[in-house]
């Protein structure tokens, strides 16, 4: 997946800061955990150092005032060229999140969609003091139990057929959703995609795991295996070393 080569250059112009002409920051993880954010320096400038990934490998997102984008992305860029780093477009960001099936707001889900659905539960917190809005609706539909509607994602078993977005998904030989978003995953060998499947009864693990699932594509069913945690790094390892 991705080499983390980015990666390597950020921490060679950063930490450890004994090490470092560019920064008194430093980038272990004990200094700097997983999920936390920063504020750091990067030649002259201050900039926010989100210690996140967006593409599913250990890294860093810096926000970066406007003034300051051209002399950090140069420091980047000098600092990666003994790793062969380059710029990547959002083709290959897309694939390596979807590797992760990592969500995309306002092309995966959008406000018509319910995070317990579309597995982002986690991130919302019932019990948060003053509550939010549509916290009884949200709370409602949790206590429901397993959803009927839920996002998985899916790896076409052949690695020839490619996906896009909008094919549609079978169980056991009946259409019952379709993709939302396609793309090729070069570490996991195959097309891979995201999309709600849903049935009249609740969606369990146990149907999803042994049902059988097929991704119709130009007409004809490719067999797929489908997951509700990521079928790359499923246990998050390697964003949290």
């Amino acid at each position: 997946m991705y080499n983390s080569v980015y990666d390597f250059a950020f921490w060679k112009i950063t930490g450890p800061p004994h090490q470092s002409r560019n920064t008194k920051a430093a980038f272990p993880s004990g200094c700097f955990p997983f999920m936390t954010c920063q504020d750091i320096d990067v030649g002259y400038w201050v900039v926010k150092a989100f210690r996140v990934t967006f593409v599913g490998e250990l890294g860093w997102e810096l926000q970066v005032p406007s003034y300051a984008a051209v002399q950090v992305y140069n420091l980047l860029k000098e600092a990666g060229k003994e790793f062969g780093l380059r710029d990547a477009g959002m083709q290959t960001l897309n694939s390596l999140r979807l590797e992760k099936a990592y969500r995309d707001f306002g092309l995966d889900v959008d406000n018509t969609d319910n995070p317990i659905s579309a597995g982002l539960g986690f991130a919302v917190k019932l019990d948060k003091p003053g509550g939010f809005i549509g916290r009884d609706a949200l709370a409602a539909i949790k206590a429901e139990g397993v959803p009927k509607v839920r996002m998985l994602q899916f790896l076409l078993k052949d690695p020839e057929p490619l996906l896009y977005g909008n094919e549609c998904l079978y169980l056991n030989g009946t259409e019952v959703g379709h993709l939302q978003i396609g793309g090729y995953g070069h570490s996991l060998g195959g097309a891979v995609g995201i999309g709600f499947a849903e049935l009249d009864a609740p969606l369990t693990t146990a149907i999803i795991s042994e049902g059988t699932w097929e991704v119709e594509v130009a007409g004809e069913r490719i067999p797929a295996t489908a997951s509700l945690k990521p079928l790359f790094d499923p246990k998050m390892e390697k964003i949290k070393s």
